[in-house]
This record gives C-alpha cells, sequence and structure tokens, in this order.
C-alpha cells in the first residue's frame, strides 16, 4: 500500500467539488459596499442580472436577491445545510416560523428533511462601512430512512463552538473550530438529531483548520472507507506529505496513511470535509434531495400543494431590523439572544 495520502488535486472555483455523505459546497467571498438603509448597497445596480447575479462585479455578487444580496424564499427537502460564517451576516427565515441573524464566526445547522421554506439574505448593515461577507455553504445528505424527518434548526454560536488548539515541536500554533466530529477530547456541539453526523460511527467532520506561519501538524487518521477532503482555501504555500499543495486548492485524501502538513510562512487556513459514504443511490433535482426520480417528483407535488406550510411573512427577501444584533427564533416560541 502507497504511503501517500493524496489520491487527488484540483483547483477550487465558486463552488467546490465534494465526496459523498456531502452533496454541495460554496464559498461566498464578497466585498459589500456601504449599505443604504434598507440592508441593500448604496451602490447602483444597473447593469446586473438581476435575480441571477454571479459575475463578480466591483467585487460583489447580489445571487438571487433584487433589493438585498442573498436567496430569497426557496424550498428543499431530503438534505441538511451547514452554513458556517466566516465575515458578515445571514438573516434567516423559514415556513416554520423561525428567524435568526447570525454571523462573525457563527454556524447554523438545519435539517431541510420532509421540506420547508427559507430565506438567507445577507444585510448590509453598515451604512458609513463595506459590509464584507464571507461563508461556507455546505449540503450534507440525509440517508433514506431520515429524508422524511421533522425540519430541525440549530445555532451553533461562534463563542459556543469547540476548538482543539496545540502546538508543534518549535512552538508553532495549530487551531482547529470543530464544528462536526471530534479531535481528542474536542467534540462537536450536537448536530440534528436525525443528522449522519449524529452517529459517530460514521465519522462526519466538518473542520476549520488554522496552521501558523511555519508549522507542523499531522491529521488525526481515520477508518478505512471514510471520505475526506481538505480546502487549502487561505495561505501562500502548503506541503502535505512533501507534496507542494497550492493556494484554492483542494485535496482529496486517504485518512487511513500518515498526512502530515506543513505549513508556509503565513497563516493558512483550511476547511476539512470527512464522512462515510451514504451507499445509497442520490437524485437531485435543485433543491430537492431523494434516492428515485420518483420521490422527485413527489417532492415537486408536495411543494406545489403545501408549499412546505406556506411563508409567514410579508416579504420575500425577508430581513430583520438593521439595529437588531445577532438572535434566534425558533417554531417552538424559544428565543436566544447574543
Amino acid at each position: 500500500m502507497s504511503d501517500n495520502p493524496i489520491k487527488q488535486v484540483f483547483p477550487l472555483g465558486f463552488t467546490w467539488e465534494i465526496s459523498n455523505p456531502f452533496l454541495f459546497c460554496a464559498h461566498h467571498k464578497d466585498h459589500y459596499p456601504p449599505g443604504n438603509g434598507k440592508a441593500g448597497p448604496q451602490a447602483s445596480l444597473t447593469g446586473r442580472a438581476l435575480g441571477s447575479d454571479f459575475t463578480l462585479q466591483d467585487g460583489w455578487r447580489m445571487y438571487h436577491g433584487s433589493r438585498v444580496p442573498g436567496f430569497p424564499v426557496h424550498p428543499h427537502r431530503g438534505f441538511e445545510t451547514v452554513t458556517i460564517v466566516l465575515n458578515g451576516f445571514v438573516d434567516h427565515s423559514d415556513s416554520h416560523g423561525a428567524a435568526g441573524r447570525y454571523g462573525d464566526g457563527d454556524v447554523q445547522w438545519m435539517t431541510a428533511g420532509s421540506g420547508l421554506q427559507h430565506a438567507e439574505m445577507f444585510p448590509l448593515l453598515h451604512q458609513d462601512q463595506d459590509n464584507p461577507l464571507e461563508l461556507f455553504q455546505i449540503w450534507l445528505n440525509l440517508p433514506k430512512a431520515r429524508k422524511f424527518a421533522d425540519p430541525y434548526y440549530a445555532m451553533f454560536w461562534a463563542e459556543d463552538i469547540p476548538s482543539f488548539h496545540t502546538r508543534d515541536e518549535q512552538n508553532k500554533k495549530i487551531e482547529v473550530r470543530v464544528i462536526a466530529g471530534q479531535i481528542d477530547n474536542v467534540a462537536a456541539l450536537p448536530p440534528g438529531p436525525d443528522s449522519w453526523a449524529a452517529d459517530p460511527e460514521n465519522q462526519v467532520a466538518i473542520w476549520l483548520i488554522m496552521l501558523g506561519a511555519g508549522a507542523r501538524w499531522t491529521l488525526p487518521e481515520t477508518a478505512p472507507h471514510i471520505n475526506r477532503s481538505l480546502y487549502f482555501y487561505r495561505g501562500e504555500r502548503l506541503k502535505i506529505a512533501n507534496n507542494e499543495i497550492k493556494s484554492y486548492h483542494c485535496v482529496q485524501l486517504d485518512g487511513t496513511v500518515t498526512t502530515e502538513l506543513e505549513n508556509g510562512t503565513d497563516d493558512s487556513f483550511l476547511l476539512l470535509l470527512q464522512g462515510r459514504p451514504i451507499a445509497e443511490p442520490v437524485v437531485q433535482h435543485g433543491p430537492f434531495v431523494m434516492n428515485t426520480a420518483a420521490e422527485i417528483q413527489q417532492a415537486i407535488d408536495d411543494y406545489r400543494e403545501t408549499q412546505f406550510g406556506g411563508w409567514p411573512w410579508p416579504d420575500q427577501e425577508q430581513v430583520h431590523p438593521l439595529n437588531k444584533g445577532r438572535f434566534a427564533r425558533y417554531a417552538d416560541g424559544r428565543e436566544e439572544i447574543k
């Protein structure tokens, strides 16, 4: 057996190539201008393909928003979204009446399950300065037995997310924010109860790794047949098992082989996605992920008939008051204020 842990290396785009049990990962990085007091940009929107603005123009995109950047109300069924906000804010609203504003290190874990609608808008809160945004949205599949689970929504507030800290032999710093999975005795907050990540046997891991300048670290090994991908999204230089890896590249790894990371002269930032594959067919149609084409058609029919609970908000681009801080309000009436 080869002692090289690297299976494949490839460059990254806006959406990233992923491996089962993950379905999708997008890296949003937009340098939004000052806001106009209504959560949108002060800048002109002339010349943008509003409703489907995915071209980076002047450093930012409106996505599907026409007044506020982001993703107005849309449905999901059959999988989970994990949204990691590194910088900026997201306003969440859904068809069950839940809502929230989160950002600057917060993570939202949402199980769509049997179906819901939600809006994810990027409110430009500051009118006297720019509003930079950076986030990852990750889609994690649900197994057939859980695709009709009750929808679930939880916030992992930045100050509550566990972190693993260590230093190498040269006293160089390594830090890992553990969003899913476990390193040594540092375990993530509980995922959705029906999540593939809820069973430790599936070895699902979502880690944000920071390697200090010159740091060396050996990734913990996994069991056989676990898919592991490492995304080098910011930094100057990285070596993996003495192989030079360029910035903004993905490395698919064999987690059963020792993986030594050697950082360059600047801090480096990586996202690790790992998990046991779900050994079932995957049929996807836009926001619906099921096991058969017939189930996709049923999802479309159910959505047309029920709207997955309807839309209880006054605006499809729903945003919360600009002066409101980080908060989460759940369908059962509970509210968390940060």
